[in-house]
């Protein structure tokens, strides 16, 4: 990852354009490697190909979100274990305006680090309190908001001894199904920073502080939770990294 982040570097100093966002084919991170695409795009004509439609659609709005899908502590009859964590941001363009309307989805481990799916069974407890996905839309100043509890550390093999900083997983679904775009969010001073290739593959350091949070004491609600501020840019130099590497 060093060898990596030098060379991306030394092109930085060399005026080269580089992108913020990772190499498709990240060596270090191991399973990119087997799942990247290794063709380019084909372009579907929807005039020529009438099914060619469900590529646009469904689209996801105001008719999917209830009263609790913000708030990740309140979903079952029993509080989670846990740190208790408000997480608000705002969804802006490259221009700064906001983004109205976006379907914000989150997905996130709970708090001994273990995923409510069949597929993770590393031995950390399960909590019958958390199921950990929400879903907000962001109001007309782009913002959006949600109580959840902090993730903790979890394994995940891709190399000898890998665990995985703690984080929350992001979904932008956009206007239609096909603009749906995907991000992770950090917690500041995070030890695992310098260990996680997914992290590490965002090889611009300013790219790469851009998805961690910061501790926003003004978010932070007397005696129930702790507040974190994070906002995603979509497109241009401010860009937040989405896993699509676009």
């Amino acid at each position: 990852m060093a060898a990596l982040e030098g060379a991306a570097e030394q092109d930085r100093a060399a005026g080269l354009i580089t992108s913020p966002h990772p190499a498709r084919a990240y060596t270090p991170y191991r399973s990119s490697v087997a799942r990247h695409p290794r063709q380019p795009l084909v372009e579907i004509d929807a005039l020529a190909d009438p099914e060619a439609v469900e590529l646009s659609g469904p689209a996801f709005g105001v008719t999917d979100i209830t009263d609790l899908d913000a708030d990740l502590t309140r979903q079952h009859h029993g509080e989670p274990l846990g740190e208790r964590i408000t997480v608000s941001g705002r969804i802006l363009d490259r221009g700064g305006r906001p983004v109205r309307g976006q379907l914000v989805e989150i997905w996130q481990a709970n708090a001994s680090g273990r995923y409510a799916h069949q597929r993770d069974q590393h031995p950390a407890p399960l909590d019958p309190h958390f199921t950990g996905a929400g879903r907000c839309l962001t109001d007309d100043q782009g913002r959006y908001e949600f109580t959840t509890i902090k993730p903790g550390a979890y394994p995940w093999r891709n190399h000898d001894n890998a665990w995985r900083p703690a984080h929350i997983h992001f979904s932008l679904f956009g206007s239609a199904f096909t603009q749906r775009l995907i991000t992770q969010m950090y917690f500041p001073g995070d030890p695992l920073f310098a260990y996680d290739p997914i992290l590490s593959s965002v090889t611009d350091p300013a790219a790469r502080a851009r998805l961690v949070a910061a501790y926003d004491h003004e978010r932070t609600r007397p005696e129930w939770s702790l507040g974190y501020h994070w906002d995603i840019v979509l497109d241009g130099p401010s860009a937040t990294w989405i896993e699509e590497g676009r």
